[in-house]
Order: C-alpha cells, then structure tokens, then sequence
C-alpha cells in the first residue's frame, strides 16, 4: 500500500498507521467493513484532515488516531465501535460535533481534551466509562447529555467547560471524580439523583454561578475543597440528615452561603405539628442559631470559617453537626411521644371493642395508659 499514488482525498480498506497515510490528507473515507481497527497515531498531526467516513464494521479507533487534526469539524461513529482509545481525538480545536451511537462502551482518558469548538456531547446509555479528562478544556462545550448505564466518569472530565450551564449526572455513577466539574464557571443547574455516594475533592470548585444544590440521601461523604470558592452558593439542600461525612474544607471560599437545609427534618417536624404538639415550635426557638419558617428547617452560615493552625480557611461543620444532633433529638421525642398516645388509643379501642354493648359502661372507664416504666424506656434517650 505504501506504493499507491496519494492525494488529498484517499479511500482506504485495511486497518493503517501512521507510516500509511500523507501529511497533507484531506478527505478520507473507509470503503470497507473489513476495517476493524483504526491503528494508534494512524492520522495524528494530519492538520489539513477535513472529512472522515468512518464505516460500519469499525471496531475500535486508536489511541492519538485523530490527535491534532486541528481543521477536522466533525465525526460520526458507527454504531459498530465499541471503543475510543486515549487522546483519540486530542487537541482537535476545530471539532464542532461528535455522534456516538449505542453499541459504544468506552471513551479513553483525554479522548476529546482541548476540542475548543465543541458545542455539545450525548453519551449513549451502552457507555459504561469516561476516562479522565475526556472533555477538559472543551470551552465551547454547552450541552451535555449523560444516560443512566454509566458506571464511572473519570477524574476532571469537565474540568472548565467554561460554556456548560447544566448537569444531570446519573444515578448508576456512584462517584463525583476529583475535579470533574472544577472551573465550570457558568454551570448553574446540577441534579444529582440518589444513587451518588460520595462527591470528591474539588468537584465543583471555582462553579462561580452555581447558587443552590441539593445533596440526595445516598451521599455519604463529602471531600476538602468539594465547592470550593463557589462564591454565588447561597443554599445547600441535605436530603440526609445523619450519617455522612462532610470535609471541614468543603465550602471554604463560599462567601454568599448562607443557609443548609434539611427537608426531611422538615417534614417530620411538620407531621409533628399537625398531630397537634405545637409546643415543639416554642422549644425549637431555643436551639440557638437554627430556623424554622415556613414549613423548612435551616441552619444559617453566619460566621462560618475561622482560620486553622496552617493558616487555612475551614468551615465550622462540627458546631452544624450538634446544632442538627440537638434538632433530630427534640423530633425524636415528640415522635416517641406521639406513639405513645397513639399506643394508649389502640388499646382503649380494643377495650371499647370488647364491651357487651348491652352494659355499656363509661368511655373514660375503658382508657388504658401505657404503663410509666414502658413510657420510660421508649423515652430513655433524652437521659
């Protein structure tokens, strides 16, 4: 193959590398589904490369296969391959949109970094990885589609994706990687779904438009530097309310925060409410520093860092922890204590039920209180 007369424009029908193809290629198409494999490096540095046909058949292209075809503006995968190699298409600054198509299960580390120009990425539900870095550096990058299947994304894979406004991010991806979205300075929408457990260090530092986001009941720890400087974070939203970990670094730089909040406190503390012990309201007044207005359970932020021994800014989260220990404690009791009166009902009931309705006796006759000691046990926690 290496004696063919070359053009600009090649048809090609074998797997090739990089000793295969001219410097000066243009356009290139593959005219044969016995192309399996697209080699490493096979087109690199080709920076005339305007039009790639890729055909069906085509299993796997290369690590570096497109690196650098900086005039190359678009790609369409067969649904045929099922892998795209690392820094397969590196550096592709004119690239303004890639079609992957189901069948795709992998996307190697650096596969698209540095692609200025692209606008917008949909991951097909038969992805189950996204290496590292795969879209760092797309700034153009606005839209982003990412389907439940998943079952890692790397380390920094959006790291400033400058133009990125919004984020679902799947429930089958247990892991919010180091970085994944740090200096994402548009992002102001992310929803993250129950399923995520942990949200590593510096995931979403330097989000500068991000102002609320809620944290679902599976998390179960936080890392340093987690929002780190995210400076318009007004709000976080805690589903889970006990049992995790959150880094005393997390929010550090967040100057604008000022409130968590914790709604499933709030419904409890509403259920309690309505059952008529409305003296809870006057005892919650007495935790210091915690808010209950309409209906949702808060603790503000006020005076919320202090520097440590290393000169580090941290946050004051074990002083949040026992204001939230003192709150869940109060609930707890007015609960027990609710089920304690509705214990002494039922059995009222079953004695009315067993009444010979023919000698009916007083109601008040027919009370059965729950016995002081069991009350006392179900109370114990609060000595």
């Amino acid at each position: 193959m290496n004696d063919a007369p070359w053009s600009p424009q090649v048809m090609l029908d074998v797997n090739i590398g990089i000793e295969d193809v001219p410097r000066n290629v243009t356009h290139v198409r593959f005219s044969s589904s016995t192309v399996f494999c697209i080699l490493d490096t096979a087109f690199q540095g080709r920076a005339q490369l305007r039009e790639v046909r890729l055909n069906e058949g085509l299993e796997e292209i290369g690590n570096y296969a497109f690196s650098d075809c900086t005039a190359l503006p678009s790609i369409n995968m067969p649904s045929t391959v099922r892998k795209i190699g690392y820094n397969a298409f590196y550096g592709c600054s004119g690239l303004t949109k890639v079609v992957l198509n189901e069948g795709l299960t992998e996307i190697g580390y650096n596969a698209f970094t540095n692609c200025k120009s692209l606008q917008s990425i949909a991951i097909p539900s038969s992805v189950l990885e996204i290496g590292n870095d795969t879209f760092l550096g797309c700034t153009e990058l606005g839209e982003v589609v990412l389907s439940d299947g998943l079952k890692k994304i790397g380390n920094n894979v959006f790291h400033n994706c400058i133009s990125l406004q919004s984020i679902e991010w799947p429930s089958t991806v247990k892991d919010i990687g180091l970085g994944v979205f740090y200096g994402c300075t548009n992002l102001r929408e992310v929803v993250l779904r129950e399923g995520v457990e942990i949200i590593w260090p510096g995931a979403f530092r330097d989000c500068t438009s991000l102002e609320c986001i809620t944290i679902p009941t599976t998390v179960t720890g936080i890392g340093g530097d987690a929002f780190k400087d995210c400076t318009n974070l007004r709000e976080l939203v805690f589903a889970r309310h006990k049992g995790f970990c959150v880094s005393c670094s997390a929010y550090s730089g967040c100057t604008s925060l000022e409130r968590f909040k914790f709604p499933g406190i709030s419904i409890r503390l509403t259920n309690i409410i309505q059952a008529g012990q409305t003296d809870i309201e006057t005892k919650m007044d007495d935790i210091a520093a915690v808010e209950w207005r309409g209906g949702v359970l808060s603790i503000p932020t006020i005076h919320r860092q202090k520097e440590n021994r290393w000169g580090f800014m941290e946050n004051l989260v074990n002083n949040d922890n026992d204001k939230l220990k003192k709150v869940l404690r109060l609930v707890a009791y007015y609960e027990r204590k609710e089920a304690t009166t509705l214990l002494e009902l039922a059995f009222w009931k079953v004695k009315l039920d067993q009444t010979d309705i023919s000698n009916l006796l007083n109601r008040g006759a027919c009370r059965i209180e729950v016995p002081g000691p069991v009350k006392d046990t179900i109370l114990q926690y609060l000595r």
